[in-house]
C-alpha cells in the first residue's frame, strides 16, 4: 500500500528518524570527563581544606583535557546560605566556609576558571543527581577526577554508580586530605568493581588513542 508520499521524501524522512535514534545512542555512549571541586577552597595553601597532592590532581586533569577535546563537566563544592540538619554542626566546625557561594574561595583554579564552559554547582559533597545526568546526556561512562578522593569523589562515584553509570577513577588525577586517606578512598571503590574502575592518566589516554 502506498504511503501517500512521494518514495523520496518517504526515505528522507526514515532516514532523519535513524539520524536522531543514532545521535541520542551517541549520546548515551559518549564518555564524560568530570574534575570534581577544583577550587580555590582546596587549591589554596593556607586553606582549613587545602588537599596537600592538589597540584597532582590538577596535572593530571590538564593532561586528559585534550583527549576529551578541551572539555569536561566541572564540579564546584558551595556552602549554603543556611545550613539545616547535621550541617549545623559542621558548618560550626568550618565557619570559615560560609560565604556567599560567588566568593573567591569558591572559584575555579586556573587554568580551569578560564576554560571551563560546563559547572555544576552543589551543596553536598556528592554531585551525582538527576540534573547531573541530564548534562552527561544519558551517558553512562564516566571518567572521574578531582578532589578529595576520600570525600567529593568518592561521595560522586558511589552515587553515579548506583544509577549505573560506568565510573573510571583516575587515580593519579585526584587528590586526598592525606596519601593514606587517597589510598583508603581508591581501595573501598575498587570493591564495587566492575561498576567503578580505578585507572591512571596514562591508562585513559592510551584507550582514548585507541578508540
Amino acid at each position: 500500500m502506498s504511503s501517500g508520499l512521494p518514495e523520496a521524501e518517504t526515505a528522507s524522512g526514515t532516514g532523519a528518524a535513524a539520524t536522531v535514534r543514532n545521535d541520542r545512542r551517541s549520546q548515551r555512549s559518549a564518555c564524560w570527563l568530570v574534575a570534581i571541586d577544583m577550587q580555590e577552597i582546596f587549591g589554596r595553601p593556607g586553606s582549613p581544606w587545602f588537599t596537600p597532592d592538589y597540584d597532582r590532581a590538577s596535572a593530571g586533569i590538564r593532561r586528559l583535557l585534550p583527549a576529551f577535546g578541551g572539555e569536561a563537566i566541572f564540579t564546584r563544592f558551595v556552602a549554603p546560605a543556611e545550613p539545616q540538619g547535621a550541617w549545623v554542626p559542621y558548618y560550626s566546625l568550618w565557619p570559615f566556609a560560609l560565604v556567599p557561594q560567588d566568593d573567591p574561595l569558591y572559584e575555579l583554579t586556573e587554568p580551569f576558571r578560564g576554560i571551563a564552559r560546563r559547572v555544576q554547582t552543589r551543596e553536598t559533597f556528592g554531585k551525582w543527581d538527576a540534573e547531573f545526568a541530564q548534562a552527561m546526556g544519558g551517558s553512562t561512562e564516566m571518567v572521574l577526577t578531582g578532589v578529595s578522593t576520600d570525600c567529593c569523589v568518592i561521595s560522586t562515584a558511589l552515587a553515579a554508580s548506583d544509577a549505573g553509570v560506568h565510573v573510571r577513577v583516575v587515580a593519579d588525577a585526584c587528590a586526598g586530605l592525606s596519601q593514606e586517606d587517597h589510598q583508603r578512598a581508591l581501595d573501598t571503590m575498587a570493591l564495587y568493581a566492575p561498576l567503578i574502575e580505578i585507572t591512571t592518566v596514562d591508562e585513559v589516554l592510551a584507550s582514548r588513542a585507541d578508540g
